[in-house]
């Protein structure tokens, strides 16, 4: 049996992660439809098993984002990085807030037992904006950030920031829309996952 490089697999999981992330927070988004009370059970469970896989996966995104703009300098170098930083603070947020999700999901009997795990958990100090309010929304501006200085360096069509912005707001005007934006998401970087993966392997054959 012969083992796969490493390098390989790890642009395979770039490209993979493209077009996989947004479908996983799309069956979030349409799973969590399909249960109009929110309360425990399958499709809370299924669906926040889901949307863990999907953020986690927009961390390779990012950092695929960053290998595009590599061929950069200097401050445009910097702003890249910091980008990717900021966003990948943002998915550690969002994993965390999907992670408390499913916990209370799998403890509580129901929609009032959740709500109190909530509260006593949503009382911890700092809790609010490091895991819900703050800190999660810079996954979309790292993301967000990534693509507008891809854009303006022409290494991506202007079409893809238009389209995380669309997929962001979505998302953000109603919980219920988040199928919509994450389909907006994935016609916007499902492009960039096989250009993403170029990038590694020719960083990879370069080492």
């Amino acid at each position: 049996m012969t083992n796969e490089p490493r390098g390989t697999r790890g642009t395979a999981l770039t490209r993979t992660a493209f077009i996989a992330a947004p479908l996983c927070l799309l069956a979030y988004g349409a799973i969590r439809l399909s249960d109009p009370d929110h309360g425990p059970g399958p499709a809370w469970t299924i669906s926040h098993v889901a949307m863990i896989a999907g953020v986690l996966l927009f961390g390779p995104v990012l950092l695929g984002l960053l290998r595009l703009s590599e061929p950069a300098t200097g401050a445009a170098r910097l702003s890249a990085r910091a980008a990717t930083l900021v966003g990948l603070a943002g998915v550690a947020a969002v994993t965390a807030q999907g992670v408390i999700d499913l916990v209370v999901g799998l403890r509580a009997d129901d929609r009032a037992g959740m709500n109190r795990l909530f509260d006593e958990i949503q009382s911890v100090p700092a809790l609010m904006p490091v895991v819900y309010t703050v800190v999660p929304i810079l996954f979309y501006v790292g993301l967000l950030w990534l693509t507008i200085q891809l854009a303006v360096q022409r290494r991506v069509g202007v079409w893809c920031p238009v389209l995380v912005v669309l997929g962001t707001a979505t998302m953000a005007a109603s919980l219920d829309l988040i199928p919509v934006g994450a389909l907006l998401f994935c016609v916007a970087l499902f492009p960039l996952g096989r250009d993403a993966a170029t990038s590694r392997a020719a960083a990879g054959s370069r080492a």
